[in-house]
């Protein structure tokens, strides 16, 4: 085709936004409103976009598939109450734990929904306001929610010590990184914001990647006959409703002596005894918790590693900001490596240029 048949507009159209196929020079519709889509959106890049449908849908769809628990102790299919695994609501029913999980359930989840927004690149650029606002109600959710969290973990999913542990890592990696980031916006330095909130969020993130995790090892380890744990009686008794049930199945809890905190071995099965489906799931628990945080850490500093050019297009701009505000020293004055390190001085881009 002869370019001077093309009329004006069409030879202004943006080739990036305008794919066309080799013969005809027909627009690519479906790449066309993929880039339109993303770029809408304040994204440069298609797979920066792609990368926040998958993990911040993922968050979104979770925490809206868990509100219906905030009905904590209702009777209804969608409570917590009803929805968790079994032998979990024994504890959290009463005591310090109702508290817990109450606090845990009711910050986190709007924690989720209000988090992904912050990613957003437009509405950092037009929408600051709503950005700061979204961003401070993010921070105190996120820092009550594991304060709920540390308060449960004693009996979440049997409250073994690599829970125990897994759960105070998480509440401990996840309020320092939303405690960095805070301090580095406050001396403007972008780019060390971005890359604590972004870990911030993948840590949080944890919690999806592990359900995934102990469901797939809850089958996986059922199909062995030799994997169990225990259960005391009063759990067993929460979960089957009857002492003729509790005691015909496990009759450690019928003898005399006995009581609600006595242990009985329950097999881990993912078939269809309630207390067997708690027991796999409690016994896969902790293993998910780590395996999930270690996926989420390592991947997140894989991104980071893997985007210096957004990294030092951010300092640059942290340069310019903290200039204007007469923080020093300009470039380095939040918690960057060449200011708490042994890293070789950082350098604007201009003078980078020149040297």
């Amino acid at each position: 085709m002869d370019p001077r048949s093309l009329s004006k507009t069409d030879r202004n159209v943006s080739p990036s936004l305008a794919p066309t196929t080799q013969d005809e020079g027909i627009p690519n519709k479906p790449v066309t409103f993929w880039h339109r889509a993303y770029r809408s959106m304040g994204f440069q890049k298609g797979y920066n976009f792609s990368l926040f449908i998958i993990f911040a849908g993922a968050i979104v769809g979770f925490s809206l598939a868990r509100l219906s628990y905030l009905n904590i102790s209702g009777s209804a299919s969608s409570s917590y109450a009803s929805g968790a695994a079994p032998g979990e609501w024994y504890w959290y029913s009463r005591g310090i734990y109702r508290i817990g999980i109450t606090i845990h359930l009711a910050t986190i989840l709007p924690a989720g929904l209000l988090m992904v927004w912050q990613f957003i690149p437009i509405i950092r650029h037009k929408f600051l306001i709503f950005h700061r606002i979204n961003g401070y109600l993010v921070i105190i959710l996120v820092i009550i929610s594991n304060v709920g969290a540390l308060m449960i973990a004693r009996r979440a999913f049997g409250g073994s010590l690599e829970t125990q542990a897994g759960v105070g890592v998480l509440a401990i990696i996840s309020t320092t990184s939303i405690a960095l980031a805070y301090y580095n916006i406050k001396r403007l330095q972008i780019d060390q914001h971005r890359a604590w909130m972004l870990r911030a969020m993948f840590y949080l993130g944890t919690i999806v990647t592990l359900r995934l995790i102990m469901i797939l090892s809850a089958l996986i380890s059922s199909k062995a006959s030799y994997y169990n744990t225990t259960m005391t009686c009063g759990e067993l008794l929460s979960i089957l409703d009857t002492n003729e049930k509790v005691n015909s199945s496990y009759p450690q809890c019928g003898q005399p002596g006995s009581t609600a905190d006595t242990r009985a071995i329950v097999q881990a099965k993912f078939g269809t005894q309630p207390e067997q489906i708690g027991a796999s799931l409690r016994m896969s628990f902790g293993m998910a918790l780590w395996l999930a945080l270690f996926l989420h850490a390592a991947g997140v500093e894989m991104y980071l590693h893997l985007t210096p050019r957004e990294n030092n297009r951010l300092r640059q701009v942290s340069y310019e900001r903290q200039m204007e505000k007469g923080l020093s020293p300009a470039g380095s004055a939040g918690l960057t490596s060449d200011r708490w390190g042994d890293a070789e001085p950082w350098k604007p881009m201009k003078e980078g240029t020149e040297a």
